[in-house]
């Protein structure tokens, strides 16, 4: 420690002699002043005439009309050839080829120094850089803040809203632009999601929702986004959104909160950003709203990663899309404005703070201590606590070959966001080793298993990675309540909170696993409607999934494909989620018949989720499906597998995303492939909220149904969500490439009775769920009445009631005209649900 301590401080000592004090300061301007006597947005502008208008550029004023992908690289291209304040980049390429550029804006001293402040980051981010030499820091290094716009295609005026302020910062000299660039450096990313600009489409070009991909980075759009963060470290990330209506959102989040969120992070986004932009917006008699809607929880979006990952104030901000171009932009560049003149003001109390958080992460590692669940809105209360047990250490087992990629893909996740991962050099023995989901035991862990401490300045985010549960603090869901990435990868490993110093060695950066499959069988993929968003996400996350990592040729089929005859040309035809009943209608009899007897001749249908539903309707499959009472808006449970060809490589058990996923079981036991257990048994698990989810327990998760001289293999919930479940995917991989047997018994002949139940669960697209006390049930109707809304009613665990929303056309929670206001409504009418799920 003493030599790690010395190197640090010469460290120090070399980025003090590479940034001088004062290298923070921009050159003197002549309109800068003191901050007493300098408002942030009411200081009229004063531009020294050197950078290019906006509209000398593009012909237009921003905010005139939204800009082109094309125009917004144009300008700040534009902009970065004309300013000494100014370099820019590109940090990915999108997968339709389109360069995500940025822009770093800092006086041109910060510029030519940048090597230096990225050093003295470094620094600061080093938890075991002592407090002095970190206050020194502090005082003479910017602060680095970013403003990102239009990670959702439709959600456009992020974009020129963060050029108008890239052009303000390069092109001003008057005091407000002055204090923010003599104590930061802006980091700004107009557009995150140029793919989605163009087609004017929420996703990317896979149809992913790329503020759900941030942890998992399956796109490159977010990956390079986040190797660009890796080197420019944020103190604050402005994620710039949109939204239905005309009001504009920003903190404070609603509940919930993830539990191993660095206290100080909430504090700033509370209390200096959202308070600043308060008493703005109240000033200026601008509608705004927070605390109902959008939440602090799942680790996949703009200011959750930013915030567990970076110790940033991460903030989502979401202006109404109803208003015009002009006042979107207005009032996305003031809440940007605003928010980097807050950081500005306050730059080396946050810097100091900043550094102080990992240095407090180190210290909760080696005390296995881990934040409490906590709630931040009055009147809401922790209905989950974080178990009072110590956690120092994560080990993930190494040991089966069978699972080197996925082990290996979990281990190069937690490096890239600069977790330290170490190998066991010899047998560890830990007396209170907890392997994920079951008791604590003596266990010896071999030679070469990952050892990954708490004890470091990323122990929140390692936490927040492998943690056996996420502990939901609250039941308001706004998108999934498990994401462990052992957990998602079927990966072995445990926790211990014992005090432990084993022999290891540092782990060397893990390349990228390469998971190529090779058939000679030709595959297709069945397009449900392509307007319904499940039957677009789930086709676009198996695209990704054939295209980018399995690298295997397929032809993507409609059900008019079908009925003229095409399955003639796949031997396996894969069918993911989407809106059965409609699909069995536009496959006519015709096309029905057609899927039935090209199975019944050999060929291979695998379908999940609504593919599962499909099968049942042609008469390819005889299992039977229900809708679920239970409530489970997205959390893995435990499967247990049986052996054969298709658990090749998976092992005993998998556990599997379930998101309200229709009950399966099998006409045939002998065709059930992996199962749920039954909610008593020791094998029972599940990671995530859920109420009532033991009516899964016996019920099958995957069959294998031979029908003819084909198969049905069938997963009654998603196996490839949102392409990160890569336990469950190897199951599918398995399904295209495994020889199934074809001597097993014949399946049962498909009986009406299961195509008649599977006809009668309806065709919802993205539904609102409410579940609460039988007794709350007339104020709920009588809130849903006053909105207009029509739903569905049914008996739900402990005599409760469900509400199934109906929301015509998928709308998701940023086009929907009311769901937003729904929290306030039934807080209003003294509502105290069991559950709430907003659509997405």
């Amino acid at each position: 420690m003493v030599n790690r301590l010395k190197v640090i401080a010469a460290a120090v000592m070399a980025v003090a002699i590479a940034l001088p004090a004062g290298a923070a300061q921009a050159e003197p301007t002549p309109a800068t002043s003191p901050a007493t006597t300098c408002d942030a947005t009411l200081t009229t502008p004063v531009y020294h005439g050197k950078v290019p208008t906006p509209k000398s550029v593009l012909g237009f004023d921003l905010g005139e009309r939204e800009v082109t992908t094309a125009e917004s690289d144009t300008l700040l291209t534009a902009i970065d050839r004309a300013s000494d304040r100014v370099t820019s980049g590109t940090l990915a390429t999108s997968a339709e080829g389109r360069a995500l550029k940025y822009a770093i804006v800092g006086t041109p001293r910060n510029l030519r120094n940048l090597r230096a402040i990225e050093a003295s980051i470094k620094l600061l981010r080093n938890p075991l850089t002592p407090a002095p030499a970190a206050r020194v820091l502090a005082r003479n290094t910017p602060a680095i803040l970013w403003v990102a716009g239009n990670v959702h295609g439709g959600e456009e005026s992020g974009t020129d809203a963060a050029l108008k302020t890239l052009y303000d910062l390069a092109g001003r000299d008057d005091c407000a632009a002055g204090r923010i660039l003599d104590n930061a450096v802006v980091v700004i990313l107009p557009t995150q999601n140029p793919d989605g600009r163009e087609a004017d489409t929420r996703r990317n070009a896979y149809a992913f929702d790329m503020n759900r991909d941030w942890f998992a980075r399956t796109q490159p759009e977010t990956d390079g986004k986040i190797e660009l963060m890796r080197k420019y470290p944020p103190q604050l990330f402005i994620d710039a959104h949109e939204m239905g209506g005309t009001e504009y959102f920003f903190p404070p989040n609603a509940d919930p909160v993830y539990h191993d969120i660095a206290e100080p992070t909430v504090d700033w986004i509370n209390n200096t950003y959202g308070a600043a932009m308060i008493g703005e917006f109240t000033r200026r008699g601008i509608p705004f709203f927070n605390r109902d809607v959008y939440d602090m929880f799942y680790m996949g979006y703009g200011d959750t990663v930013p915030t567990t990952g970076f110790n940033a104030a991460g903030m989502t901000f979401e202006k109404g899309n109803a208003s015009p171009i002009a006042a979107r932009t207005f009032e996305q560049w003031l809440t940007q404005w605003v928010s980097l003149s807050a950081a500005a003001a306050k730059k080396t109390e946050i810097l100091t703070t900043w550094h102080a958080m990992y240095a407090d992460a180190l210290k909760q590692g080696l005390e296995g201590r881990l934040e409490p669940n906590k709630v931040y809105n009055p009147g809401n209360e922790v209905i989950t606590q974080v178990p009072d047990r110590k956690v120092r250490h994560y080990f993930l087992r190494a040991d089966d070959p069978a699972k080197k990629a996925e082990t290996d893909l979990v281990v190069r996740r937690l490096q890239r966001m600069d977790v330290q991962v170490y190998k066991l050099a010899r047998p560890l023995t830990v007396k209170d080793f907890k392997a994920y989901g079951r008791p604590e035991a003596r266990t010896t862990l071999p030679r070469g298993t990952y050892w990954i401490p708490l004890a470091q300045g990323q122990k929140h985010w390692i936490q927040g990675m492998l943690n056996e549960d996420t502990y939901t603090p609250f039941p308001y869901f706004y998108d999934v309540t498990a994401w462990s990435l052992p957990l998602l990868g079927n990966v072995s490993g445990g926790s211990s909170g014992q005090v432990l110093l084993p022999a290891a060695t540092p782990v060397q950066p893990v390349a990228a696993p390469s998971a190529r499959l090779t058939t000679p069988r030709r595959v297709g993929v069945l397009q449900m409607a392509g307007a319904a968003q499940n039957a677009g996400e789930s086709s676009g996350w198996l695209r990704h999934r054939l295209d980018r990592d399995w690298k295997l040729p397929y032809e993507v089929l409609v059900p008019a494909d079908v009925a003229a005859g095409k399955l003639g040309d796949v031997d396996v035809l894969l069918v993911p989620d989407g809106p059965a009943n409609a699909a069995a209608t536009a496959l006519g009899e015709a096309g029905r018949t057609a899927l039935k007897d090209w199975v019944g001749r050999g060929g291979r249908y695998v379908g999940w989720s609504g593919g599962a539903q499909l099968a049942a309707l042609t008469g390819v499959s005889g299992v039977t499906l229900a809708e679920p009472s239970s409530d489970v808006p997205g959390s893995l449970l435990r499967t247990t597998v049986a052996g054969g060809p298709l658990s090749e490589g998976v092992g005993s058990s998998v556990m599997q995303f379930y998101a309200y996923d229709l009950v399966m079981r099998a006409a045939d036991p002998s065709h059930v492939v992996a199962s749920y257990p039954a909610a008593d048994s020791p094998d029972w698990f599940l990671s995530g909220f859920a109420l009532g989810a033991g009516e899964l327990g016996g019920t099958a998760a995957v069959v294998d149904e031979p029908v003819g001289s084909g198969h049905a293999v069938l997963f009654a919930a998603e196996p490839n969500f949102r392409a990160f479940t890569d336990g469950t995917a190897k199951i599918v991989a398995n399904a295209i490439t495994s020889d199934l047997p074809a001597t097993r018994a014949r399946a049962l002949v498909p009986v009406p009775d299961a195509s008649r139940a599977a006809a009668a669960i309806p065709d919802r697209e993205s539904p609102i769920r409410l579940t609460v006390p039988t007794a709350d049930g007339d104020k709920v109707r009588a809130a849903l009445n006053g909105f207009g809304a029509t739903w569905a009613e049914q008996a739900a665990t402990g005599g409760a009631v469900r509400f199934t929303v109906a929301n015509p056309g998928g709308l998701g929670l940023h086009e929907h005209p009311w769901a937003g206001r729904l929290p306030g409504a039934l807080r209003t009418a003294g509502v105290s649900p069991l559950a709430v799920v907003l659509p997405q």
